[in-house]
């Protein structure tokens, strides 16, 4: 009834009457996402009568009120396929000033039209393929980015930036020629990095180095929703860049860098919306070539340097340890570099372990991101060691059990999915500069089985990558217990007598065929597979292990 109402308004062609009977429309059904299919068909009359009023020349307060009804009525996919035409698109176009080339965004009275269009846009695009296709046609991401150019700096049109920027991360994420277009042929990179500069009212200090502003007020919920926006198209954008970008983008990248770091030391309206904004932060960091992560680091500047010196003069000359504690919490230095963006990553990641769900969508980016940094980038390497991987010195719990990150990572090297685990494993393997012996001294043998077997190394050694010699310290308390600490889980257990001691070698040798002969039975029906490790450290099944043996003994007699 009430499209058949409204249907009838609109056909009547009175504006006045129009806007009123629209408007009552929109406030029933603001909250509608699923229709009635016995009323398809008015729907779609409805949407065709909208169209035909919004090409008249009506008060703007009227257009709004069509384009809002439009809005909730392209929700429905079905009522799209006979309204999604070029001649329709083209009046969205121009009512959110996108066929303009030249005319700037003067007219206030303009703007709720221009936001009702682009939202219109996103939900038609979105839920049609006809209007994906007709995107292209009409060139419309060039059009986005004319319209962002023109306000770009224009804080009081959030609402439009916020919408169009929406739509471009829509298109660039249903067509990937519109990638490539807006990487190169539009410079999508340089003007979506200007649009966060803009929303986080960023002022350069260096070339790679903005001012943070700890005692600022959180950003406003338009400048977020903004940045959020800009955040997801610029992943698209760069979605493949990690694998190869010209060394002329260095420059570019790095400011995106330095902006995505800004990001991070700041904070949203609420704790959801600032998870969110990092959240974006740490997926486009993730397609950000690793040698341009280094401006996620920087020098102390002279003050936070005189700040270091004063708390640490005011402690008395032999207090080192605590002087070391300031030194790493105050302003979370390592080696002169303020580590601060690190931190927070590493803060990000422990919030998203302690979730305890969504781990592939929500914690393999940010691990992947630190395991790339820490493999890439030595100060963080390092930073990121101490405080996962602090020395070790009570070793009488599992390194699973207990709440530091490390026995939550560790927790996770045996996790059901394998890409959560794998990626785990990798990061803790990372940070012990892939050597099998100080991975093994903080996750024990069995914790690291999997990430060892697949790397060939179950013999022991280090992985591929070149790192630093410079060797881990134990503590006295760890030497103590080393000889005590079962290789296998990693901890301290006390010593237990040994079952074989009493017994006389007939008793061992019986315990000792009885033993072989259920492991031939539990072989036999393929119950267990008796496995052994071949010369380049990989498992294979045990005869196979000792025939390449063999060859190689035999080999190695031929050439004496």
């Amino acid at each position: 009834m009430d499209e058949e109402r409204a249907l009838y308004i609109v056909r009547a062609g009175e504006a006045g009457a129009i806007e009123r009977v629209l408007r009552d429309y929109s406030d029933k059904h603001r909250a509608t996402f699923k229709f009635e299919s016995t009323d398809e068909d008015k729907r779609k009359k409805l949407c065709e009568g909208i169209f035909k009023v919004l090409v008249k020349d009506i008060p703007t307060t009227c257009q709004v009120s069509c384009l809002e009804v439009l809005r909730i009525l392209s929700r429905d996919k079905k009522v799209l396929v006979p309204v999604t035409t070029k001649e329709n698109m083209q009046i969205l176009l121009r009512l959110a000033k996108l066929n303009e080339s030249d005319d700037s965004l003067e007219k206030v009275s303009e703007f709720p039209v221009i936001v009702e269009s682009l939202k219109c846009l996103c939900n038609i695009v979105f839920n049609s393929q006809m209007a994906q296709q007709l995107s292209l046609e009409l060139n419309l991401a060039a059009k986005l980015c004319n319209l962002l150019r023109k306000c770009k700096d224009r804080k009081f049109i959030s609402d439009i930036k916020c919408f169009d920027l929406r739509l471009l991360f829509l298109l660039s994420l249903l067509h990937t020629d519109i990638r490539s277009q807006l990487r190169y042929e539009l410079q999508g990179l340089a003007l979506l990095t200007q649009i966060l500069e803009s929303a986080f009212s960023i002022k350069w200090t260096d070339e790679y180095e903005s001012a943070i502003d700890r005692n600022g007020p959180p950003l406003s919920p338009q400048e977020t929703d903004c940045a959020i926006e800009a955040l997801k198209a610029l992943f698209n954008v760069t979605v493949d860049s990690w694998k190869a970008h010209k060394e002329s983008d260095s420059h570019q990248f790095r400011v995106m860098a330095a902006v995505l770091r800004h990001c991070l030391l700041i904070v949203g309206p609420t704790e959801d919306k600032t998870e969110e904004l990092h959240s974006n932060a740490v997926n486009l960091l993730s397609n950000v070539p690793v040698s341009c992560l280094d401006v996620l680091i920087c020098p102390l500047t002279h003050e936070e340097t005189a700040q270091e010196a004063t708390t640490l003069d005011e402690l008395p000359n032999d207090k080192t340890a605590e002087k070391e504690t300031v030194l790493k919490n105050n302003t979370m230095v390592y080696n002169g570099m303020n580590m601060e963006a690190i931190h927070v990553l590493l803060n990000f990641m422990e919030k998203r372990i302690d979730k305890g769900s969504s781990y592939r969508e929500g914690l393999t980016p940010v691990l992947s991101l630190l395991t790339e940094c820490s493999r890439a980038h030595r100060n963080i390497r390092k930073f990121l060691k101490d405080q996962v991987l602090p020395p070790l010195r009570d070793v009488t719990n599992r390194p699973e059990v207990g709440s530091t990150v490390r026995n939550k990572l560790v927790r996770l090297m045996t996790h059901v999915d394998l890409g959560v685990k794998q990626i785990a494993a990798e990061f803790l393997f990372v940070l012990c500069k892939e050597r099998v012996d100080s991975l093994l001294k903080y996750t024990g043998y069995g914790n690291a089985a999997g990430l060892l077997a697949a790397r060939g190394l179950l013999a022991g050694g280090r992985g591929d990558n070149w790192y630093s010699e410079d060797e881990d310290t134990d503590t006295e308390e760890y030497k103590n217990a080393k000889p005590n600490i079962n290789l296998i889980t990693g901890h301290l257990e006390e010593p237990m007598p040994n079952p074989i001691d009493e017994m006389t070698e007939e008793q061992k040798e019986y315990e000792a065929m009885k033993l072989v002969n259920m492991l031939d039975k539990l072989s036999r029906e393929e119950l267990l597979k008796p496995m052994g490790l071949k010369p380049d450290g990989t498992i294979t099944p045990l005869e196979e292990a000792l025939n390449q043996y063999s060859v190689i003994e035999e080999t190695s007699s031929d050439t004496d």
